[in-house]
């Protein structure tokens, strides 16, 4: 009898985990397109597959909801590139590992770079909350890098803060542009051939615009 419960009990929390899952997904899809504000809590229980009352069953209120679907997107890429970040070796190497995961992530999850947008210039408490736990660390691993790189020799000395940023610029603002790209004439920016041309040009400009001498081979 006990064994009976234990499996049905197991059953009903694969089911949670897969619920809660879909709602996030489905969410993630609905706030890209429209923002907080713009996003329907009708839409998104329509898109999971699930009566809407299980949104707020998982979720307090759609703010909630939507910290979540940012939470489980950072957090996913934070692990790894926390990782990568603190990892010994040659600074040069470190970085270049670290922007190859960034774009790699991105790319992976066409949500991912609107989400973020919205989220950086909705000035919420979400955007605050989710800064100082989750993107503060990692900001702070970059710089760090940086940092060790110059002591090292192995980078020019440049602005930690500036160069942080234009790493993360040269990265999320491609994906986050890719509508205008197309209104300007040019192919879809998740083709795999473009996507492969970015990564590189991405990685180049990194070597030539902050390493000491961009043509020394790697170690």
């Amino acid at each position: 009898m006990r064994h009976t419960e234990s499996r049905s009990s197991q059953r009903q929390q694969a089911r949670s985990v897969e619920t809660r899952a879909a709602i996030l997904a489905a969410a993630g899809k609905i706030f890209a397109k429209g923002g907080l504000a713009g996003a329907r809590t009708d839409a998104i229980a329509a898109e999971a597959g699930v009566n809407k009352a299980l949104l707020y069953y998982y979720f307090k209120n759609k703010e909630s909801l939507y910290k979540a679907v940012m939470e489980e997107h950072i957090m996913e890429f934070n692990r790894a590139a926390l990782e990568v970040l603190n990892s010994p070796g040659s600074a040069r190497a470190v970085l270049l590992q670290y922007v190859a995961l960034h774009f790699d992530f991105v790319q992976s999850r066409m949500v991912y770079a609107p989400l973020f947008q919205q989220l950086m210039s909705s000035g919420s408490k979400a955007m605050k909350e989710i800064i100082r736990k989750h993107i503060e660390p990692r900001s702070q691993a970059v710089e760090k890098l940086l940092a060790r790189g110059v002591r090292s020799g192995e980078f020019r000395k440049t602005s930690e803060l500036h160069s942080a940023v234009s790493l993360a610029a040269l990265v999320v603002f491609y994906f986050t542009s890719a509508p205008v790209l197309e209104l300007l004439g040019h192919t879809d920016a998740y083709n795999k051939a473009n996507l492969d041309r970015r990564k590189q040009e991405v990685l180049d400009f990194v070597r030539y615009g902050l390493f000491a001498d961009p043509k020394a081979p790697l170690p």
